[in-house]
């Protein structure tokens, strides 16, 4: 098969896709009741449906009085006979693929399961739409006259009981088509190594002999990549060593604290960047304006939501839940999510605020567990990703990662916030930095601003310089280099902090 084949029926089935979701946007509420009725009726005869009568659900109130909030650990008991082979748990049939997902927060794994239908109507399609809004949006792209290289986890598949467990990465390329590899890189065999640190000098090794013309992956990972190859072949930027390339895909984490140093790796106004919202749990959202950075929520995916208003969040004890339909612009709200993969009123951990009710989109500020609110601050991870960026721009300074803990008070002492902070180019004047920053966050959060009023509450920040690779080895230590591993921005706790604390004075 050509490339310019492939291209010419992209070409068409990317405007065909796009004339259908114009019509999904123009009925939100029609488009998520649909997902609900067919989401119930593919489960009615589960163990689960049997248990909350789906087959008595007639209507979103039936299905929020009937059907309880959920979590990975009261859904595991279901997710573990599905891996022994169990058929018609949380899905009809059975379930194949687990992908397994764990966070720097936890080394206990997470196996989502990922079934045949979230596989083809949630994440690959999730793909196709990205595509197709990008060349919308950019008609004059190049982007099929070259490769795309992904850079997805470092897990292979393997078999536990009856189930195939990897990175979800690992799953989508094992299941990739076979002309996928004339279109990305690297190639299968190399994408699925298991070494993280042999997987990058291949991935290296591959991409320098294509003409790639695209990037995808999580901006930390791709960054530490971009540098690696620029050491190898000792270039000054990217488009020195593939000047074909036009656009980076990314996800996973804020990019935000990143913008500055990949503007020096991309040196061109007309280098394109494309924001994605996916998980192991699945596809939500994506970018599909190009001059704005909020993500229009994709509604015809398998995907139920719901929302609790971050105010009335308690976890599996919440009261407030609402339907799309009723959600409010710029509150905050904790997602929950039903799937075809059998997640039922699933607290997915991610926070969100909504930009817009026509059409709905959204910006992610941060995770349910990770917020500081130790002294009424509510500080959230878009609060602290924007004061990162601000402060940066206005020091010359650029930063690869950070993590904020609270100090907390003492009879003699008053709290205050302690951040690690790895710069990849340190600021003109730290203090300067550490003064911008205090006040750009204060600018952005009254309630941190009223703590820190006259010090009364909350004193100046505690701010480190974190020694290069600080988190890098960190993050090695705990075995979750690479795919979506992240470092945690904020927590309530000062376990990581500690932990960063003492390796920092190694």
């Amino acid at each position: 098969m050509q490339i310019g084949l492939i291209k010419s029926l992209v070409s068409w089935w990317f405007k065909k896709r796009l004339s259908d979701l114009k019509i999904f946007i123009k009925n939100p509420v029609h488009t998520q009741e649909a997902q609900l009725s067919l989401l119930i009726e593919r489960a009615e005869n589960t163990q689960f449906g049997n248990e909350y009568k789906f087959n008595k659900i007639h209507n979103y109130s039936d299905f929020a009085k009937q059907v309880p909030l959920n979590d990975y650990n009261t859904l595991f008991p279901y997710i573990e006979k599905m891996m022994k082979g169990e058929s018609d748990i949380l899905w009809q049939g059975k379930v194949k693929w687990f992908a397994k997902s764990s966070g720097t927060t936890s080394s206990k794994s997470k196996f989502i399961p990922v079934t045949e239908e979230a596989l083809q109507a949630n994440h690959y399609q999730g793909a196709k739409d990205v595509l197709a809004y990008y060349l919308a949006n950019y008609p004059n792209s190049k982007l099929f006259q070259g490769k795309t290289l992904k850079l997805g986890g470092s897990k292979k598949m393997l078999k536990v009981d009856e189930a195939y467990v990897g990175d979800l990465s690992a799953i989508m390329i094992d299941n990739m088509p076979f002309w996928s590899n004339m279109v990305t890189v690297p190639e299968k065999k190399t994408a699925l190594l298991s070494d993280w640190e042999i997987k990058i000098d291949k991935i290296i090794e591959e991409a320098l002999a294509s003409n790639l013309t695209g990037l995808a992956g999580v901006p930390s990972w791709m960054m530490m990549l971009m540098k690696e190859v620029l050491k190898k072949t000792g270039k000054n930027n990217i488009l020195e060593v593939w000047p074909n390339l036009e656009v980076f895909f990314h996800g996973g984490v804020s990019f935000a604290p990143y913008k500055q140093e990949y503007k020096k790796l991309f040196p061109s106004d007309t280098f394109n960047y494309m924001e994605i919202y996916n998980a192991s749990e699945g596809f939500f959202a994506l970018q599909d304006r190009k001059d704005h950075d909020d993500l229009l929520l994709m509604l015809d995916y398998g995907i139920f939501y719901e929302f609790i208003p971050m105010e009335h969040f308690d976890g599996l004890h919440s009261k407030r839940i609402i339907p799309l339909t009723d959600v409010e612009m710029d509150k905050n709200y904790a997602m929950i999510i039903s799937t075809n993969s059998g997640l039922w009123r699933y607290i997915i951990g991610d926070t969100v605020r909504f930009t817009s009710l026509k059409p709905y989109r959204i910006k992610i500020t941060g995770r349910t567990k990770h917020f500081i609110n130790v002294f009424g601050e509510e500080v959230v991870i878009e609060n602290t990703d924007k004061a990162i960026e601000i402060a940066s721009q206005k020091t010359n300074s650029s930063v690869l990662e950070y993590t904020v803990a609270p100090v907390f008070m003492k009879t003699d002492k008053k709290g205050a916030h302690e951040w690690m902070i790895e710069f990849e180019k340190e600021p003109d004047d730290f203090e300067t930095f550490k003064k911008i920053l205090d006040e750009t966050l204060q600018s952005l959060n009254s309630d941190y601003e009223a703590k820190r009023y006259l010090n009364m509450t909350l004193k100046f920040p505690v701010i480190h310089k974190a020694n290069k690779g600080l988190f890098y080895y960190w993050l090695k230590e705990k075995g979750k280099l690479g795919g979506q591993n992240k470092v945690p921005r904020l927590s309530n706790k000062r376990d990581f902090i500690e932990e960063l604390l003492k390796m920092n004075k190694l």
